[in-house]
């Protein structure tokens, strides 16, 4: 419907009254989604001056604008992944909008996690290793990403394992090599790594073997060098027990390992029987003629 344009008569004079138009309500357009970290653009529209408030995770940012105009966001000016209340301010009239931010799309650190530090060799799924993704704002990377993990000995033998991050985590478990020394473990991700130093020490005795020899009345007891199962050599301090068992009755010596040997002098009793062990593991006998 048009507005009337008739004349009036005011004094003797003709004045037209011309509509004026509504006034404009402020308002604004933004992306509904940047990533964390990203430059981007408010667009806007009305007359006047006004204020554009950005609030959200432990960040609050505000800009005076003109109506009408674009405002840019600057690079590295929203860092925190969430969700931010975004309004738009002119005298009576306000604009809101939600605005999400992701966590940025490029992986810049790791957070790895190898436990345990140490641990006897050859242990099935004995070393675990779990890793999370952040970008460089320190924000949880949440898309599914790649991670290869890797276990390297002394030797130069090699395991490697897969994952694919969930929520940003990958985590998986390996064997602890058959040799001892310092192992490297390493994550990496998207070209990011991080590593981690794994000590892996000799298991328990895999076998023992001892051999005698008369030294006067005693006999002088010597064990082969105590190994693991995987041929490393077990660590020096290690107790040895020997046993004799002579006549009914039984007479017991602890000795620990020096140099990867015990040695024991014993009573040369004519029909006494020597055993030795090392925890669980049984040696063999020798039998006194």
């Amino acid at each position: 419907m048009k507005a009337s344009l008739a004349p009036i008569l005011l004094g003797g004079m003709a004045l037209t009254m011309v509509p004026i138009a509504g006034a404009q309500s402020a308002s604004m357009s933004l992306p509904k989604t940047v990533d964390a970290g990203t430059a981007f653009s408010i667009q806007t529209a009305g007359n006047g001056k006004g204020s554009v408030y950005i609030v959200g995770p432990a960040q609050a940012l505000k800009e005076d604008v003109t109506l009408g105009q674009t405002i840019s966001i600057a690079a590295g000016s929203l860092y925190n992944a969430g969700r931010y209340l975004v309004v738009l301010t002119a005298g009576s009239s306000t604009d809101k909008k939600l605005l999400d931010v992701t966590p940025a799309k490029a992986i810049d650190n790791l957070s790895f996690f190898a436990k345990p530090s140490r641990l006897p060799v050859a242990r099935h799924n004995g070393i675990s290793g779990t890793v999370y993704t952040f970008d460089a704002y320190h924000n949880l990377v949440t898309r599914p990403t790649a991670v290869t993990f890797e276990l390297t000995n002394p030797a130069g033998a090699v395991q490697q394992r897969s994952a694919t991050t969930k929520w940003g985590r990958a985590w998986i478990t390996m064997d602890s090599t058959e040799k001892e020394g310092n192992d490297k473990f390493v994550a990496e991700a998207d070209g990011v790594s991080s590593a981690r130093i794994i000590e892996q020490v000799p298991g328990d005795p895999c076998s023992l073997k001892m051999n005698a020899k008369l030294s006067g009345q005693h006999l002088e007891v010597t064990t082969d060098p105590v190994r693991d199962c995987s041929g490393n050599a077990v660590p020096d301090g290690t107790i040895v027990t020997f046993t004799e068992n002579y006549n009914g009755t039984q007479s017991t010596v602890d000795v620990p390992l020096k140099r990867g040997i015990a040695r024991v002098e014993m009573p040369a009793h004519a029909g006494a029987t020597i055993s030795v062990a090392s925890g669980v593991v049984l040696g063999n006998e020798i039998h006194c003629e």
